[in-house]
């Protein structure tokens, strides 16, 4: 049942992406109430599937599936069939694929005012990086993810998920749906051109920019925190501490300085004070962290008013009480793997998650 107040209930969205992300940025307009037709190439269809079922089913269930060769007149002539009944197009391609296909926004244009082209690509229509291959990493290397000083002992690492990638597909589907509702009100649509590199330096650009002049001693940065950290416990768990108002250090201090009356050093008292002896704060929290297990720092810790953490395992993650209170997970029946539900709670509700996964063509005719 899709709620009768959703803006999106007769709103149909092509996608001709593939990976993660234009499907994650239409999967979410999908769980607002869209109408995805998933077009994907004859045979083999999106390039996820060849990563497993899983992974296709991630981003793709709930979505018809169509499948068509654009590069013949057939399979065009279908495709702007597709375009003249909706609102907008989703298309991953590389600048310029678009148009060599004879489908750029002018020609969909011809067929329906109205429609809205979102073009996502890794350094956008424009610039000299438009034409290079790239995936995450080298948007996160080129938007300065790594200039970015975060730890006393920092050093560089991958991220754990695709960050720029999220980052392109939220700002996405939010474009998408500013541009929808205003092509409905103007008669007009519009061409987007979504940068996965310009979507991730909005993220990266404050920090990197804050970051100047500390290249050859970051520790020295002020966003280094000696106290805002992640720290390893006897048993080689970690826990996050997230300590930044003075009145959590304060906190701390009562709940551990009568065992380690270090922390009571008056030199430390202020955040001015543990910022001059950053290097003094951060190994000593490191050394009294590694003095107990996981379990008892939870067990301290949880009588004080402290931003402190465990880092779940996948395994705890998924049987975390908050977790199953805000019920965001569901597994999905016929796959292994599980359904997301949108990370928003509206009070008058959502459609309900379609769990069906299309077959390639699924759709077709």
């Amino acid at each position: 049942m899709k709620p009768e107040w959703s803006c999106l209930n007769d709103v149909t969205i092509i996608d001709l992406s593939q990976l993660l992300p234009g499907p994650h940025a239409t999967s979410l307009l999908l769980q607002l109430g869209a109408d995805v037709v998933k077009v994907e190439p004859l045979g083999t269809g999106d390039s996820s599937r060849q990563l497993g079922e899983a992974v296709f089913a991630q981003f793709n269930r709930g979505k018809r599936s169509v499948a068509l060769d654009l590069k013949t007149v057939e399979g065009k002539a279908a495709f702007l069939d597709l375009v003249r009944n909706a609102d907008a197009v989703v298309e991953g391609y590389r600048p310029g694929v678009m148009q060599r296909l004879g489908l750029g926004y002018d020609a969909l244009a011809k067929i329906n005012p109205k429609i809205v082209l979102c073009s996502i690509s890794g350094f956008g229509q424009t610039g000299p990086y438009s034409s290079h291959a790239g995936h995450d990493l080298n948007y996160l290397a080129l938007s300065g993810f790594w200039s970015i000083p975060a730890q006393v002992n920092d050093k560089v690492a991958r991220p754990r998920v695709r960050v720029a990638d999220y980052a392109a597909s939220g700002y996405a589907a939010l474009a998408l749906t500013v541009a929808i509702v205003s092509a409905r009100q103007s008669g007009k649509g519009q061409h987007l051109d979504v940068s996965i590199h310009d979507a991730i330096m909005s993220w990266t650009a404050p920090a990197a920019w804050a970051a100047r002049g500390y290249e050859d001693c970051p520790q020295d940065s002020p966003i280094v925190m000696p106290d805002n950290d992640i720290f390893e416990t006897r048993d080689g768990r970690h826990l996050a501490l997230g300590i930044l108002e003075n009145k959590f250090w304060v906190n701390l201090c009562d709940a551990l300085d009568v065992a380690f009356p270090a922390l009571a050093d008056k030199r430390f008292a202020t955040r001015v004070g543990r910022q001059q002896f950053k290097s003094e704060v951060n190994a000593l929290l490191k050394t009294i962290f590694a003095t107990y297990p996981l379990s008892e720092w939870i067990e301290i810790l949880s009588q004080f008013d402290l931003p402190f953490s465990p880092l779940l395992s996948a395994s705890e993650l998924f049987s975390d009480p908050h977790v199953l209170a805000r019920d965001m997970v569901r597994e999905m029946a016929s796959e292994k793997t599980i359904a997301l539900k949108f990370p928003v709670k509206f009070s008058l509700g959502l459609p309900e998650g379609n769990d069906h996964v299309p077959l390639v063509g699924e759709h077709n005719g």
